[in-house]
């Protein structure tokens, strides 16, 4: 029976592969197909990074009133997650 195997993650290494340009590009990309999925009013606001583990993220927001309420009626963003898959291209 083999002894027991031991691992190291790379966690500097996952920090960077999460953050990185194209991590960050591929996050705007997903967010700009659902706000533009969701139709007018949203917008995707600028992917960035979060503090703590570091990690890239998105997010895509109601920037009208009319879209808020939208939202709120018809839950209209969750709606549209769909199109942020890898599928949804």
């Amino acid at each position: 029976m083999a002894g027991r195997v031991k691992l190291r993650w790379n966690m500097p290494g996952f920090r960077a592969l999460r953050t990185s340009p194209k991590m960050l590009q591929n996050l705007q990309e997903r967010a700009e197909r659902i706000a533009d999925k969701a139709g007018p009013g949203f917008v995707a606001a600028p992917a960035g990074v979060t503090g703590g583990r570091g990690r890239g993220r998105a997010a895509v927001v109601a920037a009208t009133r009319n879209a808020n309420r939208k939202n709120a009626k018809d839950h209209t963003l969750v709606k549209n997650l769909d199109a942020g898959s890898d599928s949804g291209i």
